[in-house]
């Protein structure tokens, strides 16, 4: 029989290396410890009386074994208000009736509902605005398009941003969350007749405008959208 070196050695080495593994990890004998199972009943016990324990912070930013969960919501609305404790005290009653109430994310559409309202205001989108405005300001809104089309004029506006959207207030009247919004926006705004003048505004200028808007919603309301009721400025 030849002898085949190439096929030798794999199985020597095969040998050598169990043979190490063997020495490094010894055998099982029936004495060994399970593996540690975190699931277990008995877990929370070996884990108290191991005094190596670091205790890591939770998913809500409490310690664990505080026993205390702070909820994300209600963080969001404290960072929010700041030290105004009669805002803080209308965004918890808004929440406390809607758990699906979140600060940033009403805030965050109340942005995207500003730019709608405001570019369609200007490019006279009654049907875009009609759906974003309570009804009183809706009138308010189309009656104000209409007696600009009646002087055969029409705006040519450019949005450029927002540089601040500030919750100021809020309450909760009935059933009724409303919540005030400070905007802080950059436009390009001007008004032109038939002859293309500019009878109001500016077509290069980039004007600062400051809206103080009010936007309400039935907290029952299986509609999650939000209404502007009320329109002031600064």
């Amino acid at each position: 029989m030849e002898f085949d070196l190439f096929t030798f050695l794999p199985l020597a080495v095969a040998i050598f290396v169990l043979w190490k593994l063997r020495s490094v990890l010894g055998t099982r004998n029936g004495t060994e410890k399970p593996p540690f199972e975190p699931y277990k009943p008995d877990a929370k016990d070996a884990l108290e009386t191991n005094n190596n324990v670091v205790t890591l912070p939770n998913a809500r930013g409490r310690k664990a074994d505080e026993g205390e969960t702070v909820d994300p919501a209600e963080q969001r609305i404290g960072k929010i208000a700041g030290k105004d404790k009669k805002l803080k005290q209308g965004l918890t009653a808004i929440y406390s009736r809607d758990p699906s109430f979140d600060a940033d994310q009403f805030v965050s559409g109340a942005k995207v509902a500003y730019e709608m309202i405001v570019t369609g205001f200007a490019d006279g989108d009654k049907r875009a605005l009609k759906g974003l405005l309570s009804r009183d300001v809706y009138e308010n809104f189309e009656a104000a398009i209409d007696d600009r089309a009646s002087r055969k004029e029409r705006v040519e506006s450019s949005f450029v941003g927002i540089e601040k959207s500030d919750i100021v207030s809020a309450e909760l009247q009935k059933n009724e969350a409303q919540i005030t919004v400070r905007f802080v926006s950059q436009m390009i705004s001007a008004t032109l007749n038939t002859d293309d003048e500019v009878v109001e505004g500016d077509q290069q200028a980039v004007v600062e405008i400051t809206d103080v808007w009010t936007f309400a919603r039935p907290v029952k309301s299986r509609d999650p959208n939000w209404k502007l009721v009320a329109t002031d400025d600064d």
